[in-house]
């Protein structure tokens, strides 16, 4: 139903930034079935679980966010273009991970097709 692929990770030092992009493309889009669509963003680092970095429902809303991003990164959406956006600020080298974005159809739960993104942050 949902194809995505992550770009925009690299090497930032420590306080630098990033934007991550998300290419989002399907059959819920190709139908305009996006009602019950939300993105969200997650990242897994060696050895840690994944991270819930926070979430946007596809036709409206302000963002979610967990208490340990908050501030420091902001998601958006060109729905024109079918791409969510991760914006990290502050970057701390604990931020070092995979980055994945992540559509939930329906309430159908996250879905993880790509191939993810990866954000090293140096001290």
């Amino acid at each position: 139903q949902v194809q995505l692929v992550e770009s925009g990770g690299g090497l930032v030092q420590a306080g630098g930034s990033l934007r991550l992009s998300c290419a989002a493309s399907g059959r819920t889009f190709r139908e305009d079935s996006t009602e019950g669509l939300v993105m969200g963003w997650f990242r897994q680092a060696p050895g840690k679980e994944r991270e819930y970095l926070g979430a946007i429902t596809w036709r409206g809303g302000s963002p979610h966010y967990p208490d340990s991003v908050e501030g420091r990164f902001a998601i958006s959406r060109n729905k024109a273009k079918n791409e969510v956006y991760l914006q990290m600020n502050s970057l701390k080298a604990e931020d070092t991970a995979t980055y994945y974005c992540a559509a939930d159809v329906d309430g159908s739960g996250w879905k993880f097709p790509g191939q993810g993104t990866q954000v090293s942050v140096s001290s």
